[in-house]
């Protein structure tokens, strides 16, 4: 049993119909009630009362961890998850970490994802890392103002990064779960490309077939939007990187190829797959 936390997520939801297409037992875990695939156990369960997760744990083989947005949180103890797998017979953990815990190592929600990292170490289970850059699912932020105005908001209209599918990082997940050849890997996960707001603007507008207005947001006016969904740390330290990304951040990571035998999706295939959100 391979047990999946964030699985109605842009990264957990293709990661769950890969395992259950490739003929795994899946236990897909989720706050609220959600349709999964056919075959898949779903548990409702809230991380930050890792004791809820007992239930989904039983029996489970492999555990893929991905922390939803408070539980980034100054203070928040995601450190009691692995230590409840490990006691409930879990031999293996792929953890969703950061690319900024070697980038930024420095940043309050950094420091917290490391010291996850380490833990997982500790734990005495088998283990891989995953650090993915930017996503490419975080255009879905503008799609309101696109559908409505067919115009993106956002700052740093001209600073890009590497961003990267979900489907990709799925992918790698999937890896990693199954094949032990990737046990105590780390790997950095990044798109193929460098790419700027007004460039994923211009894909949206080429994968909708009509023209898609920029308006470029002040840092200020991005994180007041911003930290109504995530804790106000994370926040900033996203912006710190959108805004000044340094030359490690910028960096086209080859382990995505190296993962998959195959090149990351560029963002315009992103946007191409998902243009449905946009219209």
């Amino acid at each position: 049993m391979i047990v999946i936390t964030g699985a109605t997520g842009n990264i957990g939801r293709p990661l769950t119909r890969a395992l259950a297409g490739a003929g795994e037992q899946v236990t897909a875990v989720s706050r609220h009630a959600a349709a999964v695939p056919d075959g898949v156990r779903h548990v409702v369960a809230d991380l930050a009362e890792p004791a809820g997760l007992e239930p989904a744990l039983a029996g489970a083989k492999s555990l893929f961890l991905l922390l939803s947005g408070d539980l980034h949180a100054t203070g928040a103890g995601p450190a009691g998850i692995i230590g409840r797998a490990a006691a409930a017979g879990v031999r293996r953990i792929v953890l969703l970490s950061t690319l900024g815990v070697v980038t930024r190592p420095f940043g309050t929600t950094r420091i917290a994802m490391r010291a996850l990292e380490d833990a997982l170490r500790g734990s005495g289970v088998e283990w891989a890392v995953l650090r993915p850059g930017g996503f490419a699912s975080n255009a879905l932020w503008w799609a309101e103002s696109v559908r409505a105005q067919r115009l993106v908001a956002a700052p740093f209209g001209d600073v890009g990064v590497p961003v990267i599918v979900p489907a990709d990082i799925a992918e790698v997940a999937a890896a990693c779960l199954l094949d032990e050849r990737h046990t105590g890997a780390a790997y950095e996960l990044t798109g193929p490309e460098v790419i700027t707001p007004r460039g994923q603007t211009e894909a949206i507008a080429a994968a909708l077939g009509t023209p898609v207005g920029f308006h470029e947001l002040t840092r200020e006016e991005a994180g007041a939007a911003m930290a109504r969904s995530m804790p106000a740390e994370l926040a900033a330290d996203t912006l710190d990187i959108l805004g000044s990304p340094s030359p490690a951040e910028l960096r086209v990571s080859p382990d995505v190829r190296r993962v998959l035998g195959r090149a990351p999706r560029p963002f315009a295939d992103w946007a191409a797959r998902n243009v449905a959100a946009f219209r």
